[in-house]
C-alpha cells in the first residue's frame, strides 16, 4: 500500500513563518574557549547567527602601574606574563632597555645567549599558534607533531632556567647564570625533532583540501589595510609588507647572521600560518649559527651597582656581603631620563619605554 503522507520539512520560509524572536548572547570573554581574552557578542534567531562583534581589550593586568612600585629587578617576573608563550624575549626587552638607560653594554657572551634562547622561544610561540591554529581547523594530528617538538625545547629550556613556563632568567647587565653543562648538545641534539615536526606537519596540510579551503582567502588583510591596523611580527610580514626588526634596525649581531625573512601574498589564515612555519625554520637555522659563534666569557656587566656579587663571596667577604645587600635592598639606580627600545618577538614589536620617575625608586 503506498503511503500518501505529506511529509513536511523545516526549510528558510518555514522558519520566517515561526517569527522568532532574535536572542542577544555573549560568547566569553573566556580564555580557554577562545584562545584568548576577548568577547564576542551575537545575534541568534535559533541556531543561526545574524551578527556578530567581537571585542578585544579584557586582560589589563596593571603591569605599567605595578612597575612604578617595584625595584628595577623586580619587574623582570612580570615581564614573563605579558606573553607565557615565549617569556624569555620579554625578559630580554625589558633589560636591554634598562641597560640602555644605563649605558650598559652586557657581554659578548651574554648577547649570544640571548640570540639562541630568543630564537628558541619563537619556534616554541610559533608552534603553539600554528598547533592551536590546526587543532580548531580540525587537525588533531598536527597539534600532537607540534607539541611533541615543543615539549623538547621545553627540557631545553628547564635545563637551563629552572623553570618550564616563565622564566626570569634574564637580568639587567647579564643572565641570572651561565649555561649549563651540556647545553650547547643538548640544543643541537633537539633542532632535528623539531625540523622533523616541521616536515611531517607540512606534508599533512600544505596539500589538503580541508585545510585550504579553510585558510585560503579567509580573513585576507592587505599591506596597505595591514599598515594602517599598526599590525606587525608575522601577521604584518603574511601581509606582504617586509619589516622585521632583527633586519630593518639590527641588534645583538643580527645583522651578522644568514637568514631569510618570509614575506606572504594574500594576507589570510594560509599565510599567516606558513609565514610562521617558514620562520621556524629561519630560527633554527640562527641557533645553529649562534652555537657556532657563542664566546667563553662572563655572562654578566663587571658592575657592582648592578650585578650580585657571586654567593661564595658573600658568605665569606663582608665587602661582597654588603654589596648584596646594598642591590637587595635599594635596587639599580638609572640615570634620570626617558628611553624608548624594541626588538622582534615572536607575535611581533616587543616594546619598552621607561622613565625613571617613581619617588618609590
Amino acid at each position: 500500500m503506498a503511503d500518501d503522507r505529506t511529509i513536511h520539512t523545516v526549510d528558510d520560509t518555514t522558519l520566517k513563518d515561526l517569527d522568532t524572536e532574535p536572542m542577544l548572547i555573549n560568547i566569553g570573554p573566556i580564555h580557554p574557549a577562545t584562545h584568548g581574552t576577548f568577547r564576542v557578542f551575537t545575534k541568534l534567531r535559533g541556531e543561526r547567527i545574524e551578527k556578530a562583534a567581537v571585542e578585544i581589550g579584557f586582560l589589563h593586568r596593571g603591569f605599567e602601574k605595578i612597575s612604578e612600585t617595584r625595584k628595577y629587578t623586580q619587574v623582570i617576573p612580570y615581564t614573563d606574563r605579558l606573553n607565557y608563550c615565549s617569556a624569555l624575549v620579554n625578559n630580554v626587552a625589558y633589560c636591554k632597555t634598562v641597560e640602555k638607560l644605563m649605558g650598559l653594554e652586557v657581554p659578548e657572551r651574554t648577547v649570544y645567549i640571548r640570540v639562541i634562547i630568543m630564537e628558541l622561544q619563537r619556534i616554541m610561540d610559533h608552534l603553539i599558534c600554528v598547533a592551536a591554529n590546526l587543532v580548531d581547523l580540525g587537525a588533531l594530528t598536527n597539534y600532537w607533531y607540534f607539541f611533541n617538538a615543543r615539549e623538547k625545547l621545553n627540557d631545553v629550556i628547564e635545563a637551563l632556567t629552572g623553570a618550564r613556563l616563565t622564566y626570569s632568567y634574564v637580568r639587567i647587565g647579564g643572565l641570572a647564570w651561565d649555561l649549563p653543562p651540556g647545553f650547547e648538545g643538548q640544543v643541537k641534539a633537539t633542532l632535528p625533532v623539531v625540523t622533523q615536526a616541521i616536515a611531517d606537519v607540512t606534508g599533512l596540510v600544505e596539500r589538503n583540501r580541508i585545510f585550504l579551503d579553510r585558510t585560503i582567502g579567509v580573513c585576507a588583510i592587505g599591506a596597505d589595510e595591514a599598515v594602517g591596523y599598526g599590525y606587525t611580527g608575522p601577521c604584518l610580514r603574511a601581509s606582504g609588507v617586509a619589516f622585521d626588526l632583527r633586519k630593518a634596525r639590527p641588534y645583538y649581531h643580527y645583522d651578522e647572521f644568514d637568514f631569510d625573512v618570509p614575506i606572504g601574498q594574500s594576507g589570510d589564515c594560509y599565510d599567516r600560518i606558513f609565514v610562521r612555519i617558514e620562520e621556524m625554520r629561519q630560527s633554527i637555522r640562527i641557533v645553529e649559527q649562534a652555537l657556532a659563534k657563542l664566546p667563553g666569557g662572563p655572562v654578566n656587566v663587571d658592575d657592582k651597582l648592578v650585578t650580585l656579587p657571586p654567593k661564595a663571596r658573600v658568605y665569606s667577604q663582608m665587602e661582597a656581603l654588603i654589596n648584596h645587600d646594598k642591590l637587595i635592598i635599594d635596587g639599580i639606580k638609572p640615570p634620570a631620563g626617558e628611553v624608548y627600545d624594541s626588538l622582534e618577538a615572536p607575535n611581533g614589536e616587543s616594546r619598552a619605554a621607561w622613565s625613571p620617575t617613581s619617588w618609590l625608586r
